[in-house]
């Protein structure tokens, strides 16, 4: 099977079934972050093993997975101190690394690499959670393009960056990091992630979702995520370049690993949910 046609089938089935559960929220949404929270997690750690370094992924990827399913918790009201039972789970962390790695074991570096791989992974994308049940959400509808409007513009700012930089590219962003990427490219990831940005305002929020961004809101949004987006995919690339590798992993045909179809969205995620609090307006009706 050839690389492209692996995508394209590939995308056929989890593009759906990711707006289904998108759209259901709640438990549903929170499993399937839960999900990709342990995949992305067992990925970090595997590559943490190409350098030599043993983290705790017994322990790592369940709490991986855990946090966006405590995040649901949460909002449901039955979780009243989540500082307190995090520095709970932090202390029993910090036991089991006592008793299960020596001196000789690198456990300063084990402790490191778990808890970046649980923040990076699951922490991450417990905000897709967040943006699902947005103060602005009025409905299932609603709940779903708001979440919608980062997954685009990462999407689209993605292909905007491969189409330009493959076409004018020539000299690189970060040749040491990531040879492919160019600045041409970076520039046509925030042209095109503007340009999607304002369609979708006008097209999906406003209909939809009963807000709105306005164009210089839009504009700005765009930026700004397709900026976090890209730093998200190098800072991936960085960590398998550092463990020597292509892929983060093999999960999916045609595009590698969780972490290499997550990678711009763990980024951009928590910056939408911060930006769209304060970016977001009624749309008003029309006369």
């Amino acid at each position: 099977m050839s690389e492209l046609r692996a995508r394209v089938l590939s995308a056929v089935v989890a593009v759906p079934l990711a707006a289904v559960l998108v759209y259901l929220g709640g438990p549903a949404l929170a499993l399937l972050l839960a999900t990709l929270g342990a995949l992305a997690a067992r990925e970090v750690f595997a590559l943490s093993r190409q350098q030599a370094i043993r983290p705790l992924s017994a322990i790592g990827i369940p709490l991986a997975a855990a946090l966006p399913i405590v995040v649901h918790v949460y909002r449901l009201g039955w979780l009243s101190h989540p500082l307190t039972l995090a520095a709970v789970v932090f202390v029993a962390f910090l036991g089991a690394v006592l008793l299960s790695r020596g001196v000789d074991e690198r456990p300063l570096a084990c402790m490191a690499v778990t808890t970046f791989a649980v923040l990076y992974t699951g922490g991450l994308l417990s905000f897709g959670y967040l943006l699902r049940h947005h103060p602005w959400t009025v409905s299932p509808a609603s709940g779903t393009a708001i979440v919608g409007l980062p997954v685009v513009v990462a999407w689209v700012s993605d292909i905007g960056a491969y189409a330009v930089g493959k076409t004018l590219g020539k000299t690189k962003l970060m040749p040491q990091v990531s040879p492919g990427k160019t600045r041409a490219g970076a520039v046509g990831a925030v042209v095109s992630a503007v340009l999607v940005a304002i369609a979708y305002d006008i097209l999906v929020l406003r209909p939809v979702a009963q807000v709105t961004l306005g164009w210089p809101r839009a504009i700005l949004l765009a930026v700004i995520l397709s900026v976090a987006g890209q730093i998200g995919d190098l800072v991936k690339s960085l960590l398998k370049r550092e463990a020597g590798v292509k892929d983060s992993g093999r999960l999916l045909p045609g595009h590698g690993g969780a972490l290499d179809r997550i990678d711009s969205l763990l980024f951009i995620l928590p910056v939408a949910y911060l930006l769209l609090g304060t970016f977001l307006t009624p749309a008003l009706p029309r006369p």
